[in-house]
């Protein structure tokens, strides 16, 4: 048997299952097993203390490397002498490397084999974790469990991306042992492969060679299916040490904890029964309630009659419903801590039984319940899109806004698509309307829709799809009147959980009822069958790698990445300069995007755009258009002038952040030389 700072002792195996009951001890406590731990990336439960939960039965609480690293920073926790001290929490921390993290900000950072270059949401710094950053940090931390910086794919991806993701986290794995030192703290590697089996034995049997003290299943819960979750998750589970605990990271709702204990899987973390509590969501003994029903107005019964919990004891369904109905907070926090004693109390009886050897009998009565919405008040057939459905996909979640409409929000970054706006009517506003989209589908005199050359649009950060499905069906209605030019949509995107989060809330997001967004989902293109000149591509993957490989050269560009603060080199000069390059010289391009920065305008002109005055959108008075040299005369939109470069020559923010003094004076020799200026 291979040794482990934990001390762990299997102490039973389930007949008929491979769930495992067992025990091991930290730096400061003896955990038993099976077990949750609720999600502290902050360093704090959100809408919880510590005192409830302790009172809960929580053993393990986890905390994010990668935010308590630009926030409040190693120095404090060192000078507190560690979490614990900081926190005041007295059981046991695991720290996540901050791998997922970095993974969630693909257009903020930079791969590479030394670490990961991001930049801080918080003050817009640049930092390199690598695995002795993250393990350094998390020493700092003082973690009773560490995890090795592993790199974090879709479940989804090809299998050459996911065995060259593998390959990098085993030796990051093997710098995280030595960086650890000679600290007691312990630590786990993580298993990658995506979901194919071979590269998972790969990874398990090159890492189960070092001397870790546990293992994590990675890379699940990522964009993979139900079943594709479990069936991976049971294969890897067999694949790792008897004598070891196994984490499967970032899982899940109470029936897929259930599902992946019965595969073999020890500990396990997840926001989700903490955040679906702030949507008025509870799990109970007679299925998911969601508080937000009518019906629980004047409900004087107990939240769940047998949930032993504070919450059950004393607070009423029909108080619980108000809190929620009016968004108190006092709403998530009691909610938070019911499902959260509900989770540890579901992985005490789980462990109880399989002491008892009942474990299969359990996992088959417990099943038919924990996936059923209310049992005693089941609701009403429901009209179309309005089952209740998970708010959050990965690091997106549905934000509604105060007025009604419903966007999506990324939450690491706090960043909302399509803020002031209904998502249609925006990309209407400040895109369609902008380009002119409607004249410009009209056929030149004497050209029919095989002469006429197409438009291309580049949709780039397709997002939840709102600027891709209003160019369609802006081509819908100017076809139905009559023939039109061809249009083809090309999309690029890299993370798709924001369209798939939407996807499942169509209630919500209307514009999404169309048979474009499935197809291009599941086949990466979708051609109109009642218009065949409509068509739309969508290229998953980082867009300066894919734009040289695109199919044709664009017309209409849509700028609409998350801003500079969080994806940092989609608006530095060199990725104008790449942008421009990809602009046919034989046409136009016209750029929109609802950004209004002077540096923006700066980095525009030096790639060699010329640049124009935008619609103002919310607290915008104006954003920016851009067009590549060729326009008609006179030009469509307001170009700004000298009146505009005046005010440049005396701003005290001239050029983008990182410039040299001599890349600066290259952009003001090129801006003052520029053939926007030279009139007047």
């Amino acid at each position: 048997m291979s040794t482990s700072r934990l001390n762990f002792k299997l102490e039973a195996t389930a007949t008929g299952s491979r769930a495992r009951a067992a025990t091991f001890r930290t730096l400061h406590n003896e955990v038993k097993t099976p077990l949750f731990m609720p999600v502290g990336t902050q360093a704090t439960v959100k809408a919880q203390t510590f005192d409830t939960l302790l009172a809960s039965g929580s053993q393990i609480l986890l905390a994010n490397t990668y935010h308590l690293l630009l926030r409040p920073g190693p120095e404090v926790f060192k000078s507190f002498g560690g979490i614990h001290k900081f926190t005041g929490w007295e059981k046991s921390f695991l720290t996540d490397s901050g791998g997922f993290q970095i993974f969630s900000l693909p257009h903020a950072r930079n791969m590479k084999e030394e670490g990961a270059e991001f930049r801080s949401y918080v003050d817009g710094s640049i930092h390199l974790l690598s695995p002795e950053t993250s393990i350094g940090t998390q020493v700092a931390i003082g973690s009773d469990i560490m995890m090795v910086l592993d790199q974090c794919i879709p479940s989804t991806a090809d299998k050459a991306t996911a065995k060259e993701a593998l390959e990098i986290t085993h030796r990051w794995a093997i710098r995280s042992l030595k960086a650890r030192g000679d600290s007691p703290q312990s630590m786990f590697a993580i298993v990658q492969g995506a979901l194919y089996p071979d590269l998972r034995k790969i990874s398990a049997d090159g890492l189960t060679q070092l001397p870790f003290d546990g293992f994590a299943i990675g890379g699940l819960a990522v964009g993979e299916g139900k079943s594709e979750r479990e069936d991976t998750c049971e294969i890897a589970a067999a694949m790792l040490p008897h004598d070891k605990p196994r984490y499967l990271m970032g899982v899940g709702t109470p029936l897929d904890l259930l599902e992946a204990v019965h595969r073999g899987v020890d500990m396990f973390d997840c926001i989700i029964p903490n955040k679906v509590a702030q949507f008025g969501t509870a799990y109970t003994s007679r299925g998911i309630l969601q508080l937000r029903r009518s019906i629980y107005k004047f409900s004087e019964e107990k939240l769940d009659p047998t949930c032993q919990c504070p919450v059950c004891a004393k607070y009423s369904r029909g108080y619980l419903h108000h809190l929620t109905k009016t968004q108190e907070p006092l709403g998530w926090t009691l909610l938070g801590q019911h499902n959260i004693y509900f989770y540890h109390q579901m992985m005490r009886e789980i462990r109880q039984s399989i002491l008892d050897d009942t474990f299969l009998a359990y996992y088959h009565q417990r099943r038919q319940v924990l996936q059923v919405e209310d049992m005693d008040n089941p609701a009403v057939p429901p009209k179309v899109g309005k089952e209740r459905r998970p708010r959050t996909l990965g690091d997106y979640e549905i934000h509604i806004h105060e007025e009604g409409f419903a966007n999506i929000r990324q939450i690491s970054s706090g960043e909302i698509m399509h803020l002031r706006r209904a998502p249609m009517d925006e990309a209407k506003a400040l895109y369609i309307d902008q380009a002119k989209l409607a004249e410009r589908l009209k056929l030149p005199e004497g050209k029919t829709p095989e002469t006429a050359a197409p438009i291309v649009i580049w949709d780039l950060g397709l997002g939840a799809a709102a600027n891709a499905m209003a160019s369609i069906y802006c081509y819908e209605s100017e076809a139905a009147k009559g023939p039109v030019r061809r249009m083809r949509v090309i999309s690029f995107e890299n993370d798709l959980d924001s369209l798939k989060l939407a996807m499942t809330h169509k209630n919500r997001f209307e514009y999404l009822r169309h048979s474009g967004p499935d197809a291009v989902l599941a086949r990466g293109t979708w051609q109109s069958r009642q218009y065949p000149g409509l068509s739309w591509d969508l290229h998953v993957g980082d867009f300066w790698a894919l734009a040289a490989k695109a199919s044709a050269a664009p017309d209409i560009i849509y700028y609409d990445f998350f801003s500079q603060k969080t994806n940092a080199d989609c608006w530095e000069l060199e990725s104008f300069k790449k942008l421009f390059a990809f602009c046919d010289p034989q046409k136009s391009a016209q750029l929109f995007t609802y950004c209004s920065s002077t540096t923006m305008r700066v980095a525009l002109l030096n790639a060699g755009f010329f640049v124009a005055v935008g619609e103002g959108t919310g607290s915008k008075k104006e954003t920016v258009i851009a067009l590549s040299p060729g326009f008609p005369t006179p030009c469509p939109h307001t170009l700004v002038g000298r009146e505009w470069l005046e005010r440049w020559r005396r701003s005290s923010k001239k050029f983008p952040d990182g410039l040299t003094p001599e890349q600066q004076a290259a952009v003001e020799k090129r801006i003052e030389g520029h053939p926007q200026f030279s009139a007047g």
